[in-house]
């Protein structure tokens, strides 16, 4: 309560979560504007019978864009996956490392290369969904055609608007993380996870009540237990850390000695919700080309990419625990903090200053890393195998769960901290002015 008075008060921070909320509007209202020339009934009798498959899963990456055949049903995965691929490349080619480094202007031309690779990939996935679509006008039969009239004039609308599509949603969410309250493009995702959850409780009773599916309330009251379980693991993964002691040698500073004692924390998942969005992203793009080709070869990559098949699930935990260690390796460096210690006069108890302390810190961030890898796989994982067993009406598992939650999580911790930071300037400010009037007295005595 005294929060949501603090934010009423604050009038940066209300403006940044209205912006953000602005935004988030417009995008779920894109939801609904369909593609030229599709039928969306059709398309939704497709889906219905793919709740538990890949195409589930993309079209919950996408909000339900894409069982809707929206003009933004890529949605945000061509962009992830060209930060991916950026990502990795920064490590692998000098040149782009050494533009990352030079500061907010190499930072924006890196940027810049992963918005033009994002305008490529989504061409591609454009056309393979293009494709996919005419398919299905075969597959169903003349009652009830996807497409009205199939040809290159449809396929060129279909890429040219679903390209535009990623690409505006691409500018909404660096809109946010700039003006709003950051991590647009997680919120993005979150936003079209949650605006599925009705529809899927929906169904979820509906299939209870039907006297005549298996799936009855034992089985629902299961899928509950799982929910609140996997949610109470993730708060408390996610609010977990390993603090190291630090020493302050005791210094004058201003007349006044400080020092002490203070501590570093890491957190034990230091990567948020990166790696299973990395991860998903990286089995998403050929499962999605092996799903719209219809090839021999491309037909067994979607064998084995299915979410129930053991090849896929490994991929998935090798992918998730990779991206954990390259990210946290990416935004946490061990050298510059214990340079940064250093210089402050701190040190960790018995560890020498300088590179021991690096490595120290190192050793203790990967053991950790280690653990969060395996937590954040397991919380992937193992729900989707069990619901996946009970044939739920629509597509649930522990990584849409980590991505509501983790995100829910930082955005709170977003505005948490911009109550901090102004309470911080506002008592900066109060002692300012006394400081000003405690001189003015003095001048006014002399």
């Amino acid at each position: 309560m005294n929060q949501s008075l603090a934010i009423g008060k604050q009038t940066e921070l209300r403006n940044r979560i209205m912006f953000t909320l602005g935004l988030l509007a417009i995008y779920r209202l894109l939801i609904f504007v369909s593609l030229p020339g599709v039928n969306i009934n059709a398309m939704r009798n497709i889906m219905s019978s793919s709740s538990g498959s890949f195409l589930g899963m993309f079209n919950m990456f996408s909000g339900g864009a894409l069982e809707r055949l929206s003009v933004i049903a890529l949605g945000i995965m061509p962009y992830i996956s060209a930060s991916i691929i950026f990502q990795l490349l920064t490590v692998v080619i000098p040149s782009l490392e050494r533009l990352n480094k030079e500061g907010d202007a190499g930072r924006k031309k890196v940027n810049q290369y992963t918005r033009y690779a994002t305008i490529g990939l989504s061409i591609v996935q454009g056309y393979f969904i293009a494709n996919w679509l005419e398919g299905n006008n075969y597959q169903l039969g003349a009652s009830m055609q996807v497409v009205m009239n199939p040809g290159l004039m449809f396929k060129f609308v279909t890429v040219v608007t679903l390209t535009t599509g990623t690409a505006f949603i691409m500018w909404l969410g660096e809109q946010i993380t700039e003006r709003g309250i950051g991590n647009g493009i997680s919120l993005i995702i979150f936003a079209g996870i949650v605006a599925d959850l009705p529809d899927a409780l929906i169904k979820l009773f509906r299939t209870v009540a039907d006297p005549g599916n298996s799936f009855g309330p034992l089985q629902a009251l299961l899928v509950g237990i799982i929910v609140v379980a996997v949610v109470a693991v993730i708060v408390y993964f996610e609010r977990a850390q390993r603090r190291i002691p630090i020493q302050y040698a005791k210094r004058v500073v201003g007349g006044k000695q400080v020092g002490g004692q203070s501590h570093l924390p890491l957190k034990v998942n230091t990567s948020g919700v990166i790696p299973p969005i990395f991860a998903s992203s990286i089995l998403m793009f050929p499962a999605q080309i092996a799903n719209f080709v219809d090839t021999s070869w491309m037909q067994a990559v979607q064998n084995i990419l299915r979410m129930d098949d053991w090849r896929y699930l490994t991929l998935y935990v090798l992918l998730i625990v990779f991206f954990c260690f390259f990210y946290t390796a990416v935004t946490f460096n061990p050298v510059d903090v214990a340079d940064n210690l250093r210089k402050n006069g701190g040190f960790v108890p018995g560890i020498r200053p300088g590179k021991k302390t690096a490595d120290y810190i190192d050793t203790v961030l990967t053991r950790i890393t280690f653990w969060g890898a395996l937590y954040i796989a397991a919380v992937c994982v193992i729900p989707t195998i069990v619901v996946s067993k009970m044939k739920l009406p629509f597509y649930f598992g522990g990584t849409g769960l980590l991505i509501v939650v983790g995100v829910a999580l930082d955005t709170v911790q977003q505005i948490q901290s911009y109550l901090i930071s102004d309470q911080y300037d506002g008592l900066i400010g109060q002692n300012a002015g006394a400081s000003t009037r405690v001189r003015g007295r003095r001048r006014s005595r002399k």
